[in-house]
């Protein structure tokens, strides 16, 4: 489990008298999470790199106050990912999920959107067969909407700011 952990920060504070005065921020929750994910990745790449299997499990967000209790976590920290490690089965062909691709995420000196068009259609293709074989419905665009157009789509999660502010972050 991938924490962003401020609790070491919060107890040296407190052993040395002083207030968390900047805590409250996003940027020290987005330091916390960005921290954690490097942290994640990076034992990723060190498990790959033995003939581990890895799979990030985001679904633990789904329910922060449950898994920060079943962790013991405390104040001024949150559970971010969660990371299965293991030895691939090798009489199974391993699947890899396909990505976008470097025409639509890699972008030079400013970020532009609609040269990427063509690059998004031809990912919208390419992943379908991806989904099809997973027995998910086909469509990324669908999904994309599903996630971030659809009210209610993230369920427990739209309750995440609460949630942290429970756990110490102000995210002023």
């Amino acid at each position: 489990m991938w924490v962003a952990d401020l609790a070491r920060a919060a107890r040296v504070a407190e052993q040395h008298d002083k207030d968390l005065v900047n805590v409250d921020y996003v940027e020290s929750a987005l330091l916390g999470v960005v921290d954690a994910a490097l942290a994640a990745q990076n034992a990723v790449l060190a498990a790959e790199s033995l003939g581990l299997g890895t799979v990030y499990i985001g679904a633990i967000r789904n329910h922060p106050r449950d898994v920060a209790a079943e962790l013991a976590l405390p104040d001024h920290s949150f559970a971010v990912v969660g990371l299965v490690v293991g030895r691939p089965d090798p009489e199974v062909e391993a699947e890899v999920k396909p990505r976008l691709g470097q025409d639509v995420v890699l972008h030079r000196e400013q970020y532009s959107t609609e040269e990427r068009d063509a690059g998004l259609a031809a990912y919208e293709e390419e992943i379908a067969g991806f989904y099809r074989d997973q027995g998910l419905a086909e469509s990324w665009v669908e999904r994309v909407l599903g996630r971030f157009a659809s009210p209610g789509a993230l369920g427990s999660r739209e309750k995440m700011r609460e949630a942290l502010r429970e756990r110490g972050f102000g995210l002023d």
